[in-house]
């Protein structure tokens, strides 16, 4: 097997910049085709509801479906799919799910309020969604821990009904993700997936409920309707190829650090792994690394693609210019291979998520850690934050005036509209002044 050929970025270069938005760009298959068949899909689901639903699902996922009472998967199958999991892996679900919970219960917003001195109270109402939709990749691709990780942080919020919907190729269901869903406590789950999934639950079939929100990650066309539903339905995110920035001062083990850009870069061809340090030698050491440990990895090509195409090394002038590199990219998980971690995350203002110390692998927080693995990608962190808690509750506002903070407030107000023209407004204010 060939030597994998790094791109090699160096800070002190004139064109550095340039280099370093060449390669953090990701142009996403805009493909007008697939948006046209996606709409037409909704639009279908929409019109016809149950049928087109089934009619999909049998021609995408070669099915054999002939009534909508089929497509539900039943709470028995659910917790028969969970007695019948082998104990190792029951034990590990179950610790994950745990730690997952505790780590998002400490995210619940409350409600408040508070009294002004002329007995006006103002506070805001804390309420969960009424409904959530998770969608689940199936077949053979089994992403338990996606499931831990959407439902848990939904029934923390006190969401009523959480719909899950999973594909089954051929009929084939992923007994692993049933189980999840039964430990992280699943309301109903259909076997349907694809654009049409989406579809059912943004606007309601005969059989699938309308949810308020649509959660989980999917191929090209469930993004594309994920995207095109949004405003009908809340969604979480629309997710770009998964990424890792590893910082180091050159002092942890380099098999350490290749295998940790290894572990996001087998993702898929457009995932994304970056190495920056100081220390030049400890750059070359960890290429050797990648080179010796590649042939032993089951998704060997996978990993040489990706890191051929949109990986790179960075040799910085200090640890310092390191985060301002950082920041630039706003990762989706940054590892901080640091002696002092603490210090340097001071100066991280962007990254989904940050894994602090030598011993701090970014798999731990994919699985088991925590915290939400559902993280912002393509730079969106600068903006955006990880799936949690607060992304499956809701905010009032509450103003509740008394008769002289209406006389004081109805003032203000009334300025303020006329000002704007908007004497209606004014009038209403002025009519509860003393």
């Amino acid at each position: 097997m060939t030597s994998i050929t790094i791109k090699k970025l160096n800070t002190t270069d004139t064109n550095f910049s340039v280099q370093l938005k060449k390669i953090l760009t990701w142009n996403e298959s805009d493909d007008l085709e697939i948006h046209q068949r996606v709409l037409s899909i909704i639009s279908d689901v929409r019109k016809n509801g149950d049928p087109a639903v089934i009619e999909y699902t049998n021609l995408f996922d070669h099915c054999n479906v002939s009534a909508a009472s089929e497509l539900e998967i039943s709470k028995e199958q659910l917790k028969k799919a969970w007695d019948n999991l082998p104990t190792e892996q029951a034990e590990a679900l179950e610790k994950a799910a745990y730690r997952i919970r505790v780590y998002a219960e400490k995210q619940k917003m409350e409600s408040w309020q508070y009294t002004e001195t002329d007995g006006t109270v103002l506070g805001q109402k804390v309420t969960p969604l009424d409904s959530v939709g998770l969608y689940v990749p199936g077949g053979k691709a089994a992403y338990p821990s996606s499931v831990l990780m959407n439902a848990i942080p939904a029934k923390v919020a006190g969401v009523p009904e959480l719909i899950m919907v999973v594909p089954t190729p051929n009929g084939e269901t992923n007994e692993l993700v049933l189980a999840a869903a039964y430990l992280a406590g699943v309301d109903r789950a259909f076997a349907i997936g694809g654009a049409q999934a989406v579809a059912a639950l943004a606007y309601g079939t005969q059989t699938i409920p309308a949810v308020a929100k649509i959660v989980g990650p999917g191929n090209i066309y469930v993004a594309t309707a994920k995207k095109l539903v949004f405003g009908q339905v809340g969604i979480d995110m629309i997710a770009g190829p998964s990424e890792i920035l590893i910082i180091c001062d050159g002092k942890t083990n380099p098999d350490w650090i290749a295998m940790d850009l290894f572990s996001q870069a087998e993702h898929d061809e457009d995932a994304q792994a970056i190495l920056i340090s100081d220390d030049v030698a400890y750059l070359a050491a960890v290429e050797a690394s990648i080179n010796r440990l590649l042939p032993t990895m089951e998704r060997a090509e996978i990993i040489r693609t990706s890191l051929t195409n949109r990986g790179a090394l960075i040799l910085v002038e200090n640890l310092n210019q390191a985060a301002e590199v950082a920041n630039i990219i706003a990762p989706e998980h940054l590892e901080l291979s640091i002696e002092n971690p603490e210090i340097l995350c001071e100066k991280i203002r962007h990254a989904g998520a940050i894994f602090m110390g030598r011993y701090t692998a970014e798999a731990l927080g994919d699985y088991c850690a925590g915290p939400n693995h559902v993280l912002p990608t393509s730079s969106t962190a600068r903006f955006s934050s990880p799936l949690g808690v607060y992304d499956f509750q809701k905010r009032s506002s509450l103003i509740n005036c008394s008769d002289e903070g209406a006389n004081s407030l109805g003032k203000i107000a009334s300025i303020l509209a006329r000002g704007e023209s908007l004497t209606a407004h004014a009038r209403s204010a002025e009519y509860r002044l003393k």
